[in-house]
């Protein structure tokens, strides 16, 4: 039997809930992680809690706003309450532009504000306390951020791209700051994924035919699935990884390549 590749790590996951954060919850704790679910949906957390623990795992829910301070502080927080320690922060949660096809100029500047508060303010917020926690344990760290293709190049609306470029630079900058204390950040940046609930929370379940132009648009020619991610994130968080920091990795199938 293969070697669990994060066993014994303390992981804390925003937006674990759903999507990429629930698929990701799962295979880490497969991989030997002991998880803090977050979402701002507490209910979704403890269904993904119950589905790591029917499966032999271990987890604790938490209801967090990732754009409330002290939410995410209460957060990170909990692993250490429950596990003793915190060994990775994954800060996942985004929200999408608020109607798919959205014009630069249709935003408001309320739009502008929850985008950027959310998806780079939470960011922000987890990265922050995550290296104070890091440092004052003394043994390093990893912090994952979910970023976007997005980010990487003109697609996907114009302010949620740019949410997306500041979680990139914060990356690659922090990463930078804190490899001298022996923690790593590091982002996955997605392509479009249907079969997530983050196309419904902007207004849009797209039907088969949409969902297969949507794989086409790749080079390899599939959407990319919340469980694409969740790979990429178990090896990124990994000892398998201990050498790489700084990077943006996009689950693409090739969009970005061309």
């Amino acid at each position: 039997m293969d070697p669990m590749r994060l066993e014994g790590k303390n992981t804390v996951i925003t937006g674990a809930g759903s999507g990429v954060g629930r698929a990701s919850a799962l295979r880490f704790a497969e991989e030997g992680a002991r998880v803090v679910c977050a979402d701002l949906d507490v209910d979704r957390a403890k269904q993904t809690v119950r589905l790591i623990e029917e499966a032999g795992g271990a987890a604790v829910p938490v209801g967090a706003d990732v754009s409330v301070e002290a939410d995410v502080i209460t957060m990170l927080g909990l692993a250490v309450d429950q596990f003793g320690r915190l060994d990775i922060v994954y800060n996942n949660v985004g929200i999408p532009t608020p109607r798919l096809g959205m014009v630069f100029e249709d935003h408001t500047y309320e739009d502008f504000q929850r985008l950027i508060a959310v998806n780079l303010g939470g960011v922000f917020l987890g990265s922050k306390h995550a290296v104070l926690r890091f440092k004052e344990q003394g043994t390093g760290g990893v912090i994952l951020n979910t970023g976007s293709v997005a980010g990487l190049v003109g697609w996907g609306g114009a302010v949620y791209g740019a949410t997306k470029g500041g979680v990139h630079l914060l990356t690659k900058a922090v990463a930078i700051e804190a490899a001298p204390f022996g923690i790593r950040v590091n982002a996955i940046c997605p392509a479009g994924m249907p079969y997530t609930n983050f196309m419904a929370a902007g207004g849009v379940e797209l039907p088969p035919e949409a969902i297969e132009h949507l794989g086409a648009s790749h080079p390899l020619g599939r959407p990319i699935t919340a469980e694409d991610c969740a790979e990429a994130a178990v090896y990124l968080c990994s000892d398998a990884a201990v050498n790489i920091t700084g990077v943006l990795l996009p689950i693409d199938g090739g969009y970005v390549a061309r």
